[in-house]
């Protein structure tokens, strides 16, 4: 049996702003997105449209949009007490 994965990712519909979608990344029930600044997080649920993506789509997607593929393991973790 195999673990899940500790982050999904997602890519969100093409809008003139962001004509190839934003990507999201999802990791212990937080939506986040890629920001300029890193990963933001949302506090929203994940927004319609939205396509899943494996990691290797992630990395297609980063390298495609001039994003460098380390902040695919930058993905906060949720402050959980």
């Amino acid at each position: 049996m195999t673990r899940p994965e500790e982050v999904r990712f997602l890519r969100t519909q093409s809008t003139m702003a962001f004509p190839e979608g934003r990507l999201l990344a999802l990791r212990e029930g937080a939506l986040h997105v890629l920001a300029p600044d890193g990963w933001s997080r949302l506090r929203t649920e994940r927004p319609r449209g939205t396509t899943w993506l494996t990691r290797e789509e992630a990395e297609d997607w980063c390298e495609h949009q001039g994003w460098p593929l380390h902040l695919l393991n930058e993905v906060p973790r949720t402050n959980r007490v």
